[in-house]
């Protein structure tokens, strides 16, 4: 089979690999889409220590069911689906208790870290264990189920969020994740959201897809005290971190109200200052937010009937053929660029124009 294959940091090949054997609980997916994400961009270089080479990386993926294992039954040959990235044992403690993103033996699809290596699905087969694995509705397209990952990322931070009915949620980053964190704030009651970014074309977009205000970045202080010029001096009640660096930690801290609530999806940089007094003597509280926990269905549900929108936010379409150019053009920050879907297995004329090609 025909993969994408990362042989060196920041070099990135078409390779003939064999086709994955399944298991007795397996599913071989034939992938008709698969989107890069951000980390796999950050991990090219190797600076994340979890692309270590050679790997096929890719995890946010939809495609078509070509083979299963003989105790598999939950899907069947030919069915649409798309599948989670993390692989869960359901044997482990926090499995158990249902925190299945927690897993003790949780492996991403896509990533090579040393504890594991596990090829995703820049490929034209990619195999997964049924379980996490989820039938799409009709007529979801492959681009659009692709994205379903992203989206159970931004679902479930709001899902870790308590927003009240009317209440004002910060959002700090207004890239692909915070973009569909926003959408699901607005569907989760938030009566305000305002958006802080860099990027003024992606702040425009935060304002088409539900933003009541937006904020360009500038320092915490700053950001914060228009932040309390549109609540009346209160500050958010919530705030959503979607970067993952120390000043966009800090202006949702600096941006909450005292008692406030602030949820970090964000996880750019591994270590950060953190205002530690301002968290105390306001009594805020601070959440973790990891990968999804059992939110695919309802996602589907969501992007299906159109009340979170993905297509704005799809840059591009493009071969497998011209991943390299599209990793490197992502890696240089190309202005604009948000997601770029690659289509393994398709079909002549299926591929949109991808622009400055």
């Amino acid at each position: 089979m025909k993969a994408l294959l990362l042989t060196e940091y920041r070099r990135l090949e078409i390779a003939d690999l064999p086709v994955p054997g399944v298991g007795s609980h397996d599913v071989r997916i034939a992938v008709r889409a698969c989107g890069i994400c951000g980390s796999d961009v950050h991990g090219y270089d190797g600076s994340t220590g979890r692309r270590i080479p050679p790997l096929v990386m890719g995890h946010e993926a939809a495609g078509v069911v070509e083979a299963v294992g003989e105790l598999v039954e939950s899907v069947a040959v030919g069915d649409r689906v798309t599948f989670d990235s993390t692989v869960w044992c359901g044997r482990c403690e926090p499995c158990r208790r249902g925190d299945i993103n927690l897993c003790d033996r949780r492996e991403v699809l896509g990533v090579s870290c040393g504890d594991y290596r596990r090829y995703g699905a820049f490929a034209e087969y990619v195999v997964v264990p049924e379980w996490i694995v989820y039938r799409l509705p009709e007529g979801l397209e492959y681009e659009q189920a692709a994205m379903i990952e992203a989206v159970s990322v931004a679902v479930h931070a709001v899902a870790r969020t308590p927003i009240s009915l009317g209440g004002t949620a910060l959002l700090v980053g207004s890239g692909m994740i915070g973009l569909l964190v926003l959408q699901a704030l607005r569907l989760a009651g938030a009566g305000r959201v305002i958006a802080v970014d860099l990027d003024e074309s992606k702040l425009k977009l935060a304002q088409e897809l539900g933003a009541t205000h937006t904020i360009p970045a500038t320092s915490p202080p700053e950001v914060a005290q228009t932040v309390r010029d549109i609540t009346g001096g209160r500050g958010a009640d919530v705030a959503v971190e979607a970067v993952g660096i120390a000043a966009t930690v800090e202006t949702a801290i600096e941006s909450v109200r005292k008692g406030g609530h602030v949820t970090l999806v964000g996880n750019l940089s591994p270590q950060i200052e953190f205002p530690l007094q301002a968290v105390v003597t306001r009594e805020l509280t601070i959440a973790g937010s990891c990968a999804s926990r059992g939110e695919y269905p309802a996602c589907l549900d969501l992007v299906a009937s159109g009340k979170i929108r993905v297509d704005p936010l799809i840059t591009a379409r493009a071969s497998l053929e011209q991943g390299p150019q599209w990793f490197d053009r992502l890696y240089r920050g190309e202005s604009g660029a948000m997601k770029v879907v690659l289509l393994p297995t398709a079909t002549e004329g299926s591929i949109e124009p991808s622009g400055g090609e």
